[in-house]
């Protein structure tokens, strides 16, 4: 589990801001915490993409001070709000057809917090909207985007993996484009070459 719980460069929990607000919205129990963490990423940071904001964020310190990102950098802000409360932590990723109609395809990011009473539950902070709500509701998971038989499109996929770091791809993009649009227009796809 250390690996769940280290910081780096793009999950900098030690980070004296990330610290700080981590120990607010510490809780009694695990799980309480856990929902405190995720609701406020999700309520509190709003998606670049949604509110066309900029700059474009990467590192956990980075969207706790600009106060926005994409579902990516969302979800490494709150990796590191878990991980700075003594919650394992990963990253996971949705394939998604861009358009619903096959290729081109994107890469959705959202978290796994190992939760003592349930182990690896999946949540998504990327930001409620008409048609999105996501909540912490374990052992049940709902997800901004659940994909189903019914609703999935041949190519679309939920990645099985459970990253302790984010997908090398994914950070070029964040850390290459500076503007939510250029971002929104080369979105990352799932590459295993690059695992």
């Amino acid at each position: 589990m250390q690996q769940y719980l280290a910081t780096s460069a793009i999950i900098n929990w030690q980070h004296p801001n990330v610290l700080a607000l981590a120990k607010k919205l510490t809780a009694e129990t695990v799980a309480a915490t856990a929902r405190n963490c995720f609701e406020w990423v999700r309520d509190e940071i709003r998606h670049s993409w949604d509110y066309q904001m900029n700059p474009v964020t990467c590192t956990a310190s980075e969207v706790l001070s600009a106060g926005t990102g994409y579902c990516f950098a969302k979800s490494h802000l709150l990796a590191a709000l878990l991980r700075a409360n003594d919650i394992p932590a990963g990253l996971c990723y949705q394939r998604f057809s861009r358009d619903g109609n096959g290729a081109p395809y994107i890469l959705h990011g959202l978290n796994a917090a190992f939760l003592p009473d349930h182990g690896w539950y999946r949540m998504d902070a990327r930001g409620n909207k008409a048609g999105v709500d996501a909540q912490f509701t374990p052992p049940l998971e709902q997800l901004a985007f659940p994909l189903t038989p019914l609703t999935r499109v041949s190519g679309e996929a939920d990645l099985p993996a459970i990253y302790s770091d984010p997908l090398p791809n994914v950070v070029r993009v964040l850390q290459t484009y500076t503007t939510y649009d250029a971002v929104s227009a080369n979105l990352p796809d799932f590459e295993p070459d690059s695992l």
